[in-house]
């Protein structure tokens, strides 16, 4: 959700343009501030910025962003693998340059991106790579006994953009590259790229590896602070590291990780969740994806939907169950508009803890507000200690058995 200041929005953010009551009272009543989730050094994304927010210090349990995406679909990884997220986009090609048209393609539906995606995996299946498909475009890529230094780059960084330099990086690697331009000869002449044409839509003709990584050595949450919990989310990165932090992950009809997710499907699964856990995590990514777009209107609308239909119904079952509770609201990193990309910035949060009412009268939940309560911003995996008042125990892991 976090983002700079805007012309059209009178030198707002859409945070401070959106009206927010649920978010601005649990402002005033709780403590808030601004927490720094990537480290320096770490590309903003959505992985480090989460894995953070867990209370991992990615500094020294992150890997990559393809092995969390693995586990949310089940993949086994073995040492030697590398997991990269493999998404379908829509590339331009013109006078030897190539363009980043769409990063999603369209925003492909479930249904084509699998079709498309299990017509072309078993062309590739050998000893080497694995293509699975997930939700939408995003999709994953398993190279058995892959490298891991490629310099790769997300595509949703680089949306009308010409990418031909990190295209040509894929040439470092031949046998990927070779996979690479098999998948543009593939796609262009499938039916569903031929029906997304003759609709009017944005093809997905070609394959966009990056994010990769091998399998990370993290303890569970349940190891490191004797709390059980649950996840809910849309998105397979999420859900992964759910899955590695050793949280129930939960599946919500109507959750799609896109605008039209079901908000009122996500609270429920949470209120129902906190019956037999003590931590819910639930995560949001349409503010994010309307960032991308670089559409000011929807991201209003999904921060306003966020606070109505989540914050505020999961804040009032919380106080219905009659127990002491904590209530955290953060974002994970800024995509502001103007740029459709993620920055490194800090973040507002705000915890509201029921036996510890704080009285901030003025204050409302934006970026602005947060940053001039507090004027250092906590490190990511700090909050998370912060959050739950519990220091985490050192947990001894071994590679042969974790």
């Amino acid at each position: 959700m976090g983002d700079f200041p805007m012309e059209e929005l009178g030198g707002k953010t859409a945070l401070e343009a959106a009206r927010t009551p649920a978010m601005d009272r649990m402002s005033r009543l709780g403590e808030i501030g601004t927490v720094q989730t990537i480290p320096e050094g770490f590309s903003p994304g959505s992985d480090v910025a989460n894995m953070s927010l867990l209370g991992y210090d990615p500094r020294q349990f992150y890997t990559g962003r393809g092995p969390l995406e693995a586990a949310a679909m089940g993949i086994s990884m073995n040492p030697e693998d590398v997991a990269f997220r493999c998404n379908l986009v829509t590339l331009g090609f013109k006078e030897g340059r190539v363009f980043m048209v769409d990063y999603s393609a369209g925003h492909i539906s479930d249904e084509e991106a699998h079709q498309l995606i299990e017509d072309f995996a078993p062309t590739i299946a050998g000893r080497s790579f694995h293509l699975y498909p997930g939700v939408s475009y995003r999709n994953l890529l398993m190279w058995h006994g892959g490298p891991e230094g490629l310099a790769t780059v997300p595509p949703h960084d680089f949306t009308g953009m010409d990418v031909t330099d990190a295209w040509h990086v894929y040439e470092e690697e031949p046998l990927l590259y070779e996979m690479l331009t098999k998948a543009i000869q593939f796609f262009h002449k499938h039916p569903v790229n031929e029906k997304r044409r003759q609709e009017g839509k944005r093809p997905a003709n070609a394959l966009w590896p990056w994010g990769q990584g091998r399998k990370p050595l993290m303890p569970k949450i349940s190891e490191r602070f004797g709390l059980n919990g649950a996840v809910i989310a849309a998105v397979d990165l999420i859900r992964g590291l759910g899955v590695w932090a050793g949280l129930d992950v939960l599946k919500v009809e109507g959750a799609t990780g896109y605008l039209d997710t079901d908000y009122g499907a996500k609270a429920n699964a949470a209120i129902e969740a906190l019956k037999d856990n003590q931590l819910v995590v639930l995560h949001l990514e349409a503010p994010d994806e309307a960032s991308h777009m670089g559409n000011v209107k929807e991201k209003i609308k999904a921060i306003e939907r966020f606070d109505k239909e989540i914050v505020a119904v999961v804040w009032d079952a919380l106080k219905d169950m009659g127990c002491t509770y904590r209530l955290m609201v953060v974002t994970d990193h800024f995509t502001p508009i103007r740029l459709r990309t993620h920055g490194p910035f800090p973040v507002p949060y705000c915890i509201y803890d029921s036996t510890d009412i704080q009285d901030n009268p003025n204050a409302s939940f934006s970026e602005k507000v947060a940053e001039n309560i507090k004027d250092e911003p906590l490190e990511g995996h700090e909050l998370f200690e912060r959050f739950i008042g519990i220091e985490p125990v050192y947990v001894e892991l071994d590679p042969k058995k974790k």
